[in-house]
């Protein structure tokens, strides 16, 4: 909402959004994964854990991995997005004060933004393992076919 405020969008703007430069990182990159990643592939994955067991008629593989993969893609969705936030700020006001002090900054942006990623990996496999491993184990703890 404070992106499409007219002060707000003229500086980022000016620092490049969304084509390049730091304010690429605040629009496009932290608002379309804020939105992509923590709304719909969420909600997707929601869905999934709640209408395998129907499909499958089989109990979900770990009900202990569902919440690990929530809270891994959580903490990496909300990471990514904060770092995206900080160094697009940082390195925008940067432009505008000390373009010469950006590189110095940035330096920083890729390690961080690894150790975001791989957290949400973390996410997304632990997700798919499970999935697999429901589908594909025999299990003697069906669940009861739907009652209409």
């Amino acid at each position: 909402m404070l992106q499409v405020m007219p002060p707000i969008r003229a500086w980022l703007d000016s620092i490049g959004s969304p084509y390049g430069g730091p304010g690429h990182m605040i629009d496009p990159l932290a608002h379309a994964h804020m939105n992509l990643v923590g709304g719909v592939v969420l909600l997707a994955m929601g869905v999934t854990f709640y209408l395998l067991p129907i499909f499958a008629q089989k109990k979900i593989y770990s009900v202990k991995l569902v919440g690990h993969t929530f809270w891994w893609v959580s903490i990496g969705v909300y990471s990514f997005y904060i770092i995206q936030m900080v160094f697009g700020i940082w390195e925008g006001l940067l432009l505008h004060s000390n373009p010469q002090d950006i590189p110095s900054v940035h330096r920083f942006y890729g390690p961080i933004m690894a150790i975001s990623g791989t957290i949400m990996a973390i996410g997304f496999c632990t997700y798919l393992a499970n999935v697999i491993l429901t589908i594909a184990t025999s299990s003697n703890d069906e669940i009861a076919p739907l009652q209409n």
